[in-house]
């Protein structure tokens, strides 16, 4: 015990003592760090370069630095504006601190441990100096303090003009761009020297994340708002005047059309890195000499390249649309097979002398297909909607009326607001041929992509669900459904080519959702695996709501009345599902379709949100679209969509079913026009709808379909919009209506079992014996109310055939596949010419 209580005595001195000898060590080391040679910078970063392939393994897409691009620039040669806007954005307290910042290390330090892992920096510009020259790019806290003590000895043995020279000496810009000059002349085709203050704001703002802000990517708008970013700083601290700072911020810059060599696929590799960093950071990708497999058909790619390329010079001609995208995937994994980001990567920005992210309809380097922003999709929204509609118990076969509808109750079913209510509130869409085609089934409605039918289906479906149903596919794009009213159907929303072509991909795999995936393996520098493709398959969709989808999209007889029976939406050899999509603005035109292995988007417009002229996709997109399909079907295994379950449907009401005219049902027999029994055979009974026309919402709940008819529709809000049309409909067209008097009051009298048909069979008699290949002939006489019309002959159950002509004879020989010894029983099965319905059994014996 006595012991103890010394060595707990002396450990606070043997704490101090450990920690003085550490401290020395440290210091000892911080003496003795060499700053290395930086002419082996480019040595080092083409040594550990990450590589991008296709998914074969075997054909480089991009290699990040192969033709990397230094150039070092004197202190001298750097102009003030850069520098100054580097301090500003990246260390505005450069020249007062002596390496390190103690407050920013202590609030990164902070959100460090409480996150539990290294994710603020709390850099200098010493620091990050250090981490990109001396060290590897993982994040531990040990890197961390080695940083720290690099950063100390480069300001006890540089000037902070020298850090600062060698700092923008060193820095990545994107790319394989080291360096402010090698940026200034791959960016912007010019030396560092010959910046304006904007340029240099832009440049200055791409470190942080050169993938992210890259001119080149996804996320212009973000580097807008960075370089105003560094601006408003540069203001802030006194390095320029407002006068600048205000002619900087508008001032137009054109970025030059990227090269780089040896890449292939540049949008899908730029979409690939963007992946990479935000999942493995910067460091990595630069450095860490990654092996990247992506799911991209190299083939196909290349194919695609051309045909966007073709259509989109042709459309900007024709139709005043300059640019266009296309995706592809595998519905059965969720791989990225295609992706087109623009219509040439490697052309300037159309028309001549645009600013990108302005006025420019067509910007080469701008991934159209991930686009951040989204477009609206038009039409090709609506199959969600029908799928939401679908869920709730409405089948493709469900009718509503195309008449003019209007859809705001602020204003009056003729389209006129209410007193009080300005014109604008009330909306009142058009089909995109102007015409209204009464009744219509929610198949045919689709097919031909009719707008009223497809806003009432909204209405019927739910807004929120319908929203849901978007998301549960994989749009991510649509957010709070407030935003949203009854446009949403027509494309009112917001979303991505790739977001779209996956969702419907959905719909391709029968419900089943793969995750889009543009990843087939990842390995480090070392040979290990970082990450590999594992397919996590999701039901999202019932089999039948997603097939009776399918059914209607390659329905082409459907179709055909809107489109043409050979449109560029049909394929005669194969099975191919297809939706179009045009804005009501004509500002986005589009074409989503797939068969159950592979699906493929396209997408045509303008980048600066421009109007085409007003044509719909099947003339715009369709060509483009159609054209990529035939290559790709090529080297696709045909497979046919399974058909959708009709079970139960009999069940339903009437309007669920397509009988529009009502929904009071009664069955007839076919011969009487009487009220069928239990006795009237089911082929000879028929379902009679009593005529009463009326709007769906008179006969079902939109919330409950399946269940009873609303006591009182009036209380919809919708019911006398979509009543008042319908009954003036009704009245042009001259329809009689009628009244449950209109039913039948007597029954079925012919089908009674006092009438079913009467035979005296002739031959064989009742216990007749018959031996091996012997022929039995049967003869019989007709004694029935009703002539005879057909008997069928069994032996044991088996059918043997039938006979449907006077005098109703037959026969058959007891061969192999017959006979056997035993009893036997032969029946047949007697209809008169009514189907009334009688049976007969005579006993047999088989002999040997």
């Amino acid at each position: 015990m006595k012991r103890k209580r010394k060595i707990v005595k002396f450990l606070p001195i043997l704490v101090i003592l450990a920690a003085i000898a550490s401290g020395l060590l440290l210091v000892r080391w911080f003496e003795n760090l060499a700053i290395p040679d930086y002419s082996t910078f480019d040595q080092r970063k083409v040594a550990e370069s990450t590589k991008i392939y296709d998914k074969t393994g075997k054909n480089v897409l991009y290699d990040i630095h192969e033709n990397i691009k230094r150039t070092v620039v004197p202190y001298e040669d750097i102009p003030r504006n850069i520098k100054n806007a580097t301090v500003a954005i990246e260390d505005s307290e450069f020249y007062q601190h002596k390496g390190i910042s103690p407050i920013g290390i202590l609030r990164a330090l902070f959100v460090d441990i409480m996150s539990g892992e290294l994710k603020q920096g709390g850099s200098t510009i010493t620091q990050q100096l250090a981490k990109n020259s001396f060290l590897t790019g993982e994040k531990t806290f040990t890197r961390k303090i080695k940083e720290l003590f690099i950063a100390l000895k480069l300001e006890k043995t540089l000037s902070k003009d020298q850090i600062l020279t060698l700092y923008l000496n060193e820095i990545p810009y994107g790319g394989s761009n080291y360096g402010i000059e090698a940026a200034a002349n791959s960016f912007l085709g010019k030396s560092v020297k010959d910046l304006t203050l904007a340029e240099a704001a832009y440049l200055a703002a791409l470190p942080q994340a050169p993938s992210y802000y890259s001119p080149y990517g996804v996320h212009v708008d973000d580097l807008e708002k960075r370089k105003d970013l560094v601006l408003q700083r540069m203001l802030n601290l006194n390095f320029i005047e407002e006068e600048e700072y205000e002619k900087a911020k508008t001032e137009k810059i054109a970025f030059l059309t990227a090269e780089e060599k040896g890449i292939q696929a540049p949008h899908f590799v730029m979409f690939v890195k963007s992946y990479l960093e935000e999942k493995y950071g910067k460091d990595i990708v630069e450095q860490g000499g990654l092996r990247v497999i992506t799911t991209l058909d190299l083939d196909l790619q290349r194919e695609a390249e051309k045909i966007v390329k073709k259509y989109a010079e042709e459309n900007q001609v024709k139709f005043n649309a300059y640019n266009a995208g296309l995706t592809a995937v595998d519905p059965k994994t969720g791989q990225i097979l295609v992706m087109v980001g623009s219509r040439d990567w490697n052309t300037d920005p159309l028309p001549e002398n645009c600013t990108p992210g302005v006025n420019c309809k067509f910007e080469p380097s701008v991934n159209v297909t991930a686009y951040q922003k989204g477009r609206q999709p038009g039409s090709s929204f609506k199959p969600f909607v029908y799928a939401t509609a679908f869920k709730k118990g409405y089948i493709d076969k469900t009718v509503v009326f195309d008449l003019f509808t209007e859809f705001s109750s602020l204003c009056n079913p003729n389209g006129t607001p209410k007193p009080g209510v300005k014109s604008e509130v009330c909306y009142h869409p058009e089909n995109y041929d102007h015409v209204y085609r009464g009744p219509i089934s929610l198949r045919d409605a689709l097919a031909q992509s009719i707008n009223v039918p497809a806003v009432k289906t909204l209405y019927l479906a739910g807004l929120k669900d319908s929203l849901a149903t978007a998301k549960d596919l994989g749009i991510n794009t649509l957010g709070d459904p407030s935003r949203y009213g009854l446009t949403l159907v027509l494309g009112g929303g917001e979303v991505k080519l790739l977001e779209m072509t996956g969702a419907y991909s959905v719909f391709a795999n029968d419900g089943v959702k793969n995750s889009l995936t543009p990843i087939l393996e990842i390995k480090d520098n070392e040979g290990d695996i970082l990450e590999k493709f594992n397919s996590k398959p999701k039901r999202v969709l019932e089999e039948k709501i997603a097939r009776m989808i399918n059914d209607v999209l390659s329905d082409n007889n459907a179709r055909t009345p809107a489109f043409g029976e050979s449109s560029y939406l049909y394929f005669p050899e194969r099975q191919v599902a297809a939706k179009t999509g045009t804005t009501n603005d004509y500002r986005d035109a589009w074409v989503i379709g797939y068969t159950p292995n592979f699906a493929a988007g396209v997408w045509v417009g303008n980048n600066d949100n421009s109007s085409m002229e007003k044509k719909v996709a099947g003339f715009i997109a369709a060509p483009m679209w159609n054209a990529f399909m035939k290559k790709a079907l090529e080297q696709t295994t045909k497979e046919d969509f399974l058909k959708p379950e009709r079970t139960g449907e009999g069940e339903l009401k009437p309007v669920l079913t397509g009988n529009w005219r009502g929904g009071i049902i009664y069955i007839v027999d076919k011969i009487t026009g009487k009220l069928a029994t239990n006795n009237t055979p089911e082929e000879m009974k028929e379902i009679k709808v009593l005529t009463q026309i009326h709007s769906i919402l008179y006969w079902v709940d939109k919330n409950n379909p399946l269940g009873e008819k609303p006591s009182n529709p009036g209380e919809d809000p919708q019911f006398i919009l979509w009543e008042t049309p319908i009954r003036n409909w009704v009245e042009i067209q001259k329809i009689a209506e009628e009244t449950e008097n209109n039913i039948p009051k007597d029954y079925d009298d012919i089908h009674k079992q006092e009438n079913a048909p009467e035979i005296t069979i002739l031959s064989p008699l009742e216990n007749s014996s018959f031996s091996k290949n012997q022929t039995v002939n049967i003869s019989v006489v007709d004694r029935s109310k009703f002539s005879l019309g057909q008997i069928d002959f069994y032996l044991n159950e088996k059918f043997l055939g039938s006979a449907s002509s006077y005098p109703f004879g037959f026969s058959f020989n007891l061969n192999d596949s017959i006979f056997s010894s035993g009893t036997k029983t032969l029946k047949l099965v007697v209809y008169d010419k009514v189907k009334n319905k009688s049976e007969y059994n005579i006993t047999l014996k088989f002999t040997d």
